[in-house]
């Protein structure tokens, strides 16, 4: 399949093919075991082919499907190892990787974006793909000054197939449970869909990028490609070569990990900071580690891609995170509760016991609670496990609580990228990069708004 299929019918079938599909491979799998095969043998098998099924329906769709798969395969760390293993190898690809559209059609884009001469705006045009993903395919070029560039454009049709794949995917929501168990897949789906016009619009998408890449320039850490042109459907930006994420992933030194998952936190709580904006898309297909620090060529850096959907944060991440965590690392169990409370986290018709609120919420900031904490897929596992256990407390309460809607979006790109982290097995000083950047985290800084407030006040 090599484009986007536009037709409503033809895409709710095949989305509904992976619950049907997973269905009638169960019953293949049962008769399988009564005629005697093991079911341990039976069981990975049937997980093969529905990770292989999964990747084929999701990266032929691209659309919304692709993108429901892209953020899908940074939860896998939460899996029990016996559903994640055979899933891990499919959902890396569709973080790299999709069957692109025809070059002709391509070409039609550009000439209809950039205008019938539009070859001549490069030195040299790469036809075939270097990426491809959910709503838009990159092309390596060189621009007409000599600069190697990523050309990106948009799929024909990308708006309406991300919206009807998402709709659909609402409807099938309970029937996808069984694809990835443990998760609720619906309140994913509705934030994506939240987000459609923005992703869809590139020169917001380039006005992003843009202000990362002019607040980043020269940065020894992190490397943002800078925009060069924009055109509705089609961006050009800077081309940077690199190490995917998804390689050091799988391939990595222990090196090369915990640099990338050092890096990571800090670009997670340090770009809000800078910025007033949150990369919201932290798969590991939008980074990469480039060799050639400050510190020579084995200090690497995170380069960062794909500024299709951000949160606007004008003051930084909010202070109410790094006060709640603050005072949760203090056992503060009373200040804990009234500020969650306050921000809504707790609605006022419901009552909970401070302290088992607390009890909640220490296993889940342990990384915050040391100088270094190593993650892995263990340790993400365990509090999956915990909190979607319906006999443990931890699940009866987290039913209980509330989450804003200004915090949905901050709360998916925590859990993302701690779902990356676990994926690298990175060793992370995370305590550092919260003390560095996040609002409200030091007491100082709380002590410093009070002071700020009352010298208004005065005046």
């Amino acid at each position: 399949m090599s484009d986007l299929p536009r037709k409503a019918v033809t895409r709710t079938a095949k989305l509904a093919a992976l619950p049907l599909g997973f269905a009638g491979r169960a019953t293949w799998g049962l008769g399988k075991r009564i005629v005697g095969e093991s079911a341990e043998i039976v069981g990975r098998e049937l997980q093969q082919r529905t990770a292989e099924q999964l990747f084929k329906v999701l990266g032929e769709l691209k659309g919304g499907a692709m993108k429901f798969g892209q953020a899908m395969s940074v939860f896998e760390s939460a899996l029990p190892e016996e559903v994640a293993g055979p899933y891990r190898a499919a959902l890396t690809k569709l973080q790299d990787a999709a069957p692109p559209m025809p070059t002709r059609t391509m070409h039609s884009v550009l000439a209809e974006r950039l205008g019938e001469n539009w070859p001549e705006l490069f030195l040299e045009f790469d036809d075939k793909p270097a990426a491809a993903a959910s709503i838009g395919q990159v092309h390596r070029a060189v621009w007409h000054d000599g600069r190697e560039v990523a050309v990106k454009v948009q799929y024909p049709g990308a708006g309406e197939a991300l919206l009807s794949d998402l709709n659909q995917l609402s409807r099938f929501a309970r029937l996808l449970g069984p694809l990835i168990p443990g998760m609720d897949v619906k309140p994913l789906i509705a934030e994506l869909k939240d987000r459609v016009s923005e992703e869809l619009d590139y020169s917001l998408e380039a006005q992003a990028q843009q202000a990362h890449a002019e607040e980043f320039d020269g940065d020894p850490d992190v490397v943002i490609p800078a925009v060069v042109h924009q055109r509705e459907q089609v961006l050009v930006t800077e081309w940077i070569d690199g190490v995917p994420l998804s390689e050091v992933i799988t391939d990595g030194t222990q090196e090369q990990r915990d640099r990338a998952g050092q890096l990571l936190s800090r670009f997670l709580f340090s770009g809000p900071a800078r910025t007033g904006l949150l990369h919201a898309d932290p798969h590991p297909g939008n980074f990469r580690l480039l060799p050639g620090g400050p510190d020579g060529e084995d200090d690497w850096r995170l380069g960062v891609l794909d500024f299709g959907t951000v949160d606007r944060l004008p003051g930084g991440l909010p202070d109410p995170i790094g006060e709640s965590l603050r005072m949760t690392l203090d056992g503060d169990a009373e200040a804990v509760y009234e500020l969650l409370r306050r921000e809504g986290f707790v609605k006022d018709s419901i009552e909970l016991d401070p302290d088992a609120v607390l009890d909640y919420l220490l296993p889940i900031i342990e990384p915050a609670q040391v100088e270094e904490f190593t993650f892995s897929r263990g340790w993400m596992r365990s509090q999956a496990a915990r909190i979607a256990d319906p006999r443990s407390p931890a699940h009866q309460l987290g039913k209980q609580l509330n989450l804003p809607p200004a915090y949905l979006l901050i709360h998916r790109v925590t859990l993302s990228t701690i779902g990356v982290l676990c994926q690298l097995g990175a060793t992370v000083r995370l305590r550092e990069e919260l003390e560095e950047w996040l609002p409200g985290f030091l007491a100082a800084d709380v002590l410093e708004a009070f002071e700020a407030e009352e010298s208004v006040a005065e005046a």
